[in-house]
């Protein structure tokens, strides 16, 4: 397993899991079929189906900041690490 098909299975499966989380305690509040979109009643199946991928889309990229945030703060210490070494960066992706 290569390590960005590794970072994205640590971003997605999670975000999956509290996406899924996050829309039972929504819709334990708001009646999906009493939603209105302009004159547009979506069936409650097409409202969860939206709501799920727009909360997973959220978490995900939630993560994924977080992790290219990790990568960009560590950078400057590789760089340093490499001049007191002598050596070329070398950038684990």
């Amino acid at each position: 397993m290569t390590q960005r098909v590794l970072h994205a299975a640590q971003i997605l499966w999670p975000a999956f899991l509290f996406a899924a989380a996050l829309e039972l305690l929504v819709f334990a509040w708001v009646d999906p079929a009493q939603l209105m979109i302009g004159n547009w009643q979506p069936d409650a199946t097409t409202v969860y189906s939206i709501t799920f991928l727009v909360f997973w889309g959220m978490i995900s990229l939630a993560g994924a900041l977080s992790l290219w945030l990790m990568r960009m703060g560590s950078e400057p210490a590789l760089r340093v690490r490499a001049r007191r070494q002598g050596g070329a960066l070398s950038r684990h992706t």
